[in-house]
This record gives C-alpha cells, sequence and structure tokens, in this order.
C-alpha cells in the first residue's frame, strides 16, 4: 500500500508564502554564467572552414592601417609589413598567439558580488550600444541622450538581477568636450553600478586620465590591477580588414594600464563585410584573430574578449537591422567559432529595429537572445534596453528585458533529467491513491524557484482579475518600476571622501 500523500496546508496560500521567502542564490532556477552548447548552428566541417578562410585572409589580404607601434609588435611577433602597407600574418603566427591567450578570463565587479568567469561556455547578458537618443516612452519620441541618463541607466543595471554587466549603453551628449565626456563616462557609469562596466575612448591620450580615476576609485594602482572592474570595448578594426590606427593606440594603452579588452570588429553585412552569413562570420574571425596576434604580441596572455560582433543589413534599403533572424543567426555562429578557439568571446543579442517596446521589440529581442544563449556566448551585449537598431536607448525596455532575459536564461539552462526530476514516485502517490494532482505537493513546493522563473514586471492574471486591477499597462509598470529605483539611493555611490577626491581632480558635470 502507498504511503498517504505528504501535503501542506493553505493550497495557493501556501504557494505564495513560499514563493515570498528569499531563494538561496545557489538554488535560483537561473544564475550569471550558466554553460549552454545546446545550440550548434555549424557543422564540424562549417567551422573548420571558416577557421581556414580566416587563416587565408590574414596571410594574403593582411590589415591596413596599423600605427607604427602597431607594426613594430606585429612584425616582432612574426607578421610581415608589404609594400602596400598591410600587415600579413603567417598562419603560424596566429597559432603561436592562440597557444598564448588567455582562455580563463574573469571581468571583476568592484564589489565582488558578480565577477564574471568567461570561461567554456558560460553565458552572461548585459548592455552595449552607445546610443545617440533617449527612448521617451510616455511621449513616444527621442530625445538626445545626457549623462544623468547614463548614470540612471548604471543604476537600473545595478538592480535588475538578469543584467550581469553594464557596457556604456548611451553616449552623454550634453558635454561636448571629448575628453570630459569619457572621464563622466567612468564617474557615471562607476557611481551608478559595482558590476564590471565596459566602455570606449575617444584618443588615446584620454586613457592615463581614465586610468588614474579607475585607480582612485579603486583605492590604489595594485588594487585596480588585482581587480580590474572597466574593460574597454574597443574597435580596433574598421573593416574590411583595416586597423582604426587612433583605436589600436588606445588598446596599446589600456593593456599597459592593466584594462582588459574587448576586441571588437563591428562589419555590416552587405557593406563592409560578405553579405552572406558566413563570409560575414569568416572575415570578423579574421579581424579579431589578427587582433589577438597584436594583444598578445604586447602582453602574453592579457585578458582580452574575442569581439567577433557583426550585424545585419537590410539589402532592400542599405539600413542595418539589428532585430533580424540573420543577426540571431550571425551571433550564434560567432559563439560557435569562439568556443572552436575556447576563447572568451561576446557578440550582439538583444538589439531590435522598433522604436518602442512594443510586441516587435519583444519578438527580436527573444529570438537573439534565446540563440545566442543557447549557443554558449560567454558575453551577450546589447541584450537589454537597446531600440532602433543602436540608436536610442530606453530605461524602461532596460528594466522590461531583465524578465525577458530571465526567460532566455531558462532556456539556457535546459532540461535535467535524474532521478528526481523523472518524479516516478510522485506520479505514483499522486495516481494510486492521491488528490490526483501534483499542487501543494512537498516536491513541487520544493522546486518552486529552483526549476521556474518569475517575471518581475510582466504579469500572468486572468483576463478577469487584469479588469480588475485597472487593466494594467506594461510600460507604465516599467516607468513605475523606474521611478521606483531611481528614487532609491544608489548602492554603488562612492564614500564622500572618495567622491570629494574625484571632483577636485576631475570636472565632473554630475551633481554631487
Amino acid at each position: 500500500m502507498n504511503k498517504p500523500m505528504t501535503r501542506r496546508s493553505g493550497g495557493r496560500a501556501a504557494r505564495r508564502a513560499s514563493r515570498a521567502a528569499p531563494t538561496p542564490e545557489a538554488l535560483r532556477s537561473i544564475r550569471p554564467g550558466m554553460e549552454s552548447t545546446a545550440l550548434n548552428i555549424l557543422s564540424k566541417d562549417d567551422i573548420e572552414r571558416i577557421h581556414q578562410t580566416a587563416l587565408q585572409l590574414l596571410e594574403e589580404v593582411g590589415l591596413a592601417d596599423a600605427p607604427p607601434t602597431g607594426v613594430e609588435y606585429l612584425v616582432g611577433a612574426g607578421a610581415t609589413l608589404g609594400d602596400d602597407g598591410r600587415i600579413r600574418i603567417p598562419r603560424e603566427v596566429v597559432e603561436a598567439a592562440l597557444k598564448t591567450a588567455n582562455r580563463s578570463v574573469t571581468l571583476p565587479s568592484r564589489d565582488g558580488k558578480m565577477d564574471l568567469d568567461l570561461s567554456g561556455s558560460r553565458v552572461h547578458y548585459g548592455t552595449a550600444g552607445a546610443a545617440v537618443n533617449m527612448v521617451d516612452v510616455d511621449g513616444r519620441n527621442y530625445r538626445d541622450s545626457t549623462l544623468q541618463d547614463l548614470h540612471d541607466a548604471a543604476r537600473i543595471c545595478d538592480v535588475l538581477d538578469n543584467i550581469h554587466f553594464c557596457q556604456r549603453p548611451m553616449v552623454a551628449r550634453d558635454i561636448l568636450d571629448n575628453k570630459e565626456m569619457d572621464l563622466n563616462t567612468i564617474y557615471a557609469c562607476t557611481s551608478g553600478t559595482t558590476k564590471h562596466i565596459g566602455t570606449s575612448f575617444s584618443d588615446p591620450e584620454f586613457v592615463d586620465d581614465a586610468l588614474k580615476m579607475l585607480r582612485m576609485i579603486a583605492g590604489g594602482e595594485d588594487e585596480w590591477r588585482a581587480r580590474p572592474f572597466m574593460s574597454n570595448s574597443n574597435c580596433f578594426v574598421v573593416p574590411p580588414m583595416k586597423f582604426a590606427t587612433e583605436s589600436c593606440e588606445v588598446m596599446e594603452n589600456c593593456i599597459k594600464g592593466g584594462m582588459p579588452v574587448l576586441l571588437l570588429s563591428a562589419g555590416m553585412a552587405g557593406a563592409t563585410t560578405p553579405s552572406t552569413i558566413a563570409g560575414a562570420i569568416a572575415q570578423a574571425t579574421a579581424e579579431c584573430l589578427g587582433g589577438l596576434v597584436y594583444v598578445n604580441a604586447i602582453a602574453p596572455g592579457h585578458p582580452a574578449v574575442f569581439g567577433t560582433w557583426p550585424f545585419g543589413l537590410d539589402l532592400r534599403t542599405g539600413a542595418m537591422t539589428g532585430g533580424s533572424g540573420e543577426q540571431a543567426l550571425l551571433s550564434a555562429g560567432c559563439a560557435q567559432m569562439h568556443r572552436y578557439y575556447g576563447l572568451p568571446g561576446g557578440a550582439v543579442g538583444g538589439i531590435t529595429d522598433a522604436k518602442l517596446p512594443d510586441m516587435q521589440a519583444g519578438w527580436e529581442q527573444m529570438c537573439s537572445n534565446v540563440m545566442a544563449g543557447l549557443s554558449g556566448l560567454n558575453m551577450v551585449y546589447e541584450a537589454a534596453g537597446m531600440h532602433a537598431s543602436l540608436l536610442g536607448f530606453c530605461h524602461e525596455s532596460l528594466i522590461l528585458g531583465d524578465d525577458l532575459i530571465g526567460h532566455a536564461q531558462r532556456c539556457v539552462r535546459g532540461i535535467e533529467v535524474t532521478e528526481e526530476t523523472l518524479a516516478i514516485d510522485q506520479v505514483k502517490q499522486v495516481c494510486l491513491g492521491g488528490p490526483g494532482h501534483y499542487l501543494g505537493t512537498d516536491q513541487t513546493l520544493a522546486r518552486m524557484e529552483s526549476d521556474y522563473v518569475y517575471p518581475t514586471t510582466g504579469e500572468r492574471m486572468s483576463p478577469k482579475e487584469w479588469v480588475e486591477k485597472g487593466k494594467p499597462d506594461l510600460n507604465k509598470a516599467a516607468i513605475a518600476r523606474k521611478e521606483e529605483i531611481l528614487a532609491t539611493r544608489s548602492a554603488a555611490r562612492f564614500d564622500p571622501e572618495l567622491d570629494q577626491a574625484l571632483r577636485a581632480e576631475f570636472a565632473i558635470h554630475l551633481p554631487a
């Protein structure tokens, strides 16, 4: 005879009480850095052909416009400088760099609570994009982005569980001086979040002051080098197959200053890369392999993210299309190449062509975020908040994106098949003399948080409840959440003494 089924009284009330209790991090259904290799867009033969094509491009086409220092580093590593000014890199030089490259990169957070382990196929989602506009959801308008907008975005990122890092998502257009803009970007982001931050620099000469600010925030040179909580997002190439001279000089200075780098090849399929998805991936791979040789010639084993980042193009109009299925395929294919090399990698996911957080935005953001995650992409950039193919950023969409990425991460986690999850004993208890359902069982209640993801802003009411609640609007709910977050003092704010020292040293535009 079967034992009586163990039940908890209270039904729905018991389940709600269980949900309200905080769940230990280790028992959460999703968490940063879950691994996935579930999706393989490319076959083994496809990967090998892309790899060989990339090597051939580096040997036969090479890269133009390296700065004099870059020429010195690359030639010293075994590359050749042709009469046409192009740096050509033999495959044995690439293979040597691949052996030297750092495969166990961790991007630190400032407080140590969300360090990003980029080894293997661990997946992390965050912002990026450098948009020049802010989306006004209420007014359905676009306006110039400001430093305060950037600071607010960092503050929102800091409290969202599924946003794991904060690369600068917009440009502070209210600061006209480029150096002040770069330095204030660092201040606005680091005073808004303790999560890992990414940024870029307009000029190589700005890097020294940026590093000075970061050392002050870290507590000294040694502290900064031990835990560099900011990385340099570096567009070191101008596709097709040319170095971005000044960006390379920025990269050199950042590497010497102990800052991790994102080697970013941002070609556009059909414009600055071949129109085919395979061709775009192959060229981006070649460019980033060239960047890898460059980095390891400067500092062997320096932490670098392999940023093959090709974008899609609407060939009817010539407009960028970050929300397309082709974009999702590009990023998924790039993720497989990162896995092939065993290198930390990043690409785009979550961009939408939609101008507002609407149904189009939802399907476009989910498509690429899920595919990137299932492909084991280490760093999914631009995963939330980015509209109009990088031209607009939206705080409310960032908040809604947190829910969306939560569901994407649940897909990344996949399905666990064990004796416990197959639940034979439960089936017997429920069906043989039990109540005929699994509601309220110890097993069901125990796995509510470990197996399932629940939206924070999204709603799951019945139509009747929805009407009774005044037919709540999703965007209005996001506005309310934004206002709630920004009404609370940022946990990442600097202590008064450090803040005063920073303001004395640099022209900080945010009010104290």
